[in-house]
């Protein structure tokens, strides 16, 4: 099967690519920056030819408002042209998905991908107050607007948002942006030695008086990566003027003893990940972190350059394992998934078969229908079956 590559550099553009491949009976990769294509589930065309739609040339800022902090991109703007025109006015948009250092506005929101700034600053869907796509019959869709109090209508952000293209083709993207911080530190505190001290220490640092930026439980080999240590440990980022970072430290220091790291870190945390590493995540509630801690410690004991990282505000666990300890990764996903929340984010074939499928029950599959009846735009990347004949539009939008 040859791949044909489309590259559109406006939303008409991919208008016709869309319009084009429905008339060729061809499925659509949907790509922007390029930095994580192997993520989720494999595209699964069925007997149709898979062509790539490049959107990373449907670029440039369209719109910028520092005093409504408001920012309006074409889908192919990278995060890092964002952060060169925000910086001046000491705004920013804090979305840092993890090893993507060119990612693209638009495959950030499309994959909802975030980073360690989420707990403190939203995700990806917390900061998009309007969207512009193409949906799988060639039409434009938008939902939202260009300024934050947006109140009418169905609320088609937050449905596009982590939908992985699957609605429809992000070309244009409105967000809210956020005050930049004037001064940060980086503490980093041990954890305590017992494992049964870990809950009740957690406890204490969610209920004390803090408002990090971010707030990361890292395990040994990690916090070596990172230079944070050599031990299981805790990284805090705070923000502030000098009195309340003073503050903050002081707080910390009463809960364990506390180091200085440099502000680096986070973009180590941020570049960690080996390009061709497996990675999961696990949830569940922020108050179960320490038992799912040690659970995944026990699953990865024995997986050579595993590590894991977790979110203590968001309760979450990402567990990374090189590419050659995929097959026994795989085979732990199954009992993995019983008792906690599983996302996969990168995954070798045999284990997307131990995960539920994400986006399989009737609401899912009559949204899809809605949006992309033929199933053009990124078959198979959220688990759906790939559509057996062509029903139907069951409904309009009003584009």
């Amino acid at each position: 099967m040859s791949e044909i590559v489309a590259i559109p550099r406006s939303t008409a553009d991919v208008v016709d690519a869309v319009r084009a491949a429905e008339a060729d009976g061809a499925a659509l990769r949907i790509v922007a920056g390029g930095s994580w294509l192997d993520a989720a589930r494999p595209i699964d065309g069925g007997d149709r030819p898979v062509r790539r739609l490049d959107v990373r040339a449907v670029t440039g800022i369209v719109e910028y408002v520092p005093g409504d902090l408001t920012l309006t991109a074409r889908a192919g703007t990278t995060l890092a042209e964002i952060e060169e025109a925000t910086r001046p006015h000491g705004l920013w948009l804090p979305l840092d998905p993890y090893a993507a250092p060119g990612a693209t506005l638009g495959a950030t929101l499309a994959t909802a991908s975030w980073g360690t700034l989420a707990a403190s600053n939203g995700l990806p869907r917390d900061l998009t107050i309007g969207v512009e796509f193409v949906d799988g019959r060639g039409m434009v869709v938008r939902g939202g607007g260009r300024v934050v109090k947006n109140v009418a209508g169905f609320d088609l952000v937050r449905l596009t948002i982590g939908a992985w293209g699957t609605l429809g083709v992000i070309t244009e993207a409105s967000v809210r942006l956020r005050a930049r911080p004037t001064s940060e530190c980086s503490l980093a505190l041990d954890l305590p030695p017992r494992p049964e001290a870990l809950a009740p220490f957690l406890r204490a640092l969610r209920t004390a008086p803090l408002t990090p930026l971010a707030m990361e439980l890292v395990d040994a080999p990690l916090a070596r990566a990172t230079g944070v240590g050599d031990a299981d440990a805790i990284v805090v980022r705070l923000a502030g003027n000098a009195a309340a970072l003073a503050a903050q430290r002081r707080v910390l220091a009463a809960l364990g003893a506390v180091r200085e790291v440099g502000n680096a870190c986070w973009r180590a945390l941020a570049t960690a990940l080996p390009a061709d590493a497996w990675t999961v995540r696990l949830s569940q509630r922020p108050a179960r972190l320490a038992a799912l801690w040690h659970e995944t410690t026990a699953r990865a004991l024995d997986l050579d350059g595993a590590w894991r990282q977790g979110s203590i505000e968001r309760g979450v666990v990402r567990l990374v394992v090189p590419a050659r300890e995929g097959a026994a990764l795989a085979l732990r996903l199954a009992t993995l998934a019983d008792r906690w929340q599983v996302i996969g984010e990168r995954l070798p074939l045999e284990a997307w078969r131990a995960l539920p499928v994400p986006a399989s029950d009737r609401l899912s599959a009559t949204i899809r229908r809605a949006f992309d009846p033929l199933q053009l735009l990124n078959p198979g990347v959220l688990g759906h079956p790939v559509a057996a004949s062509a029903p139907a539009h069951p409904w309009s939008l009003h584009t």
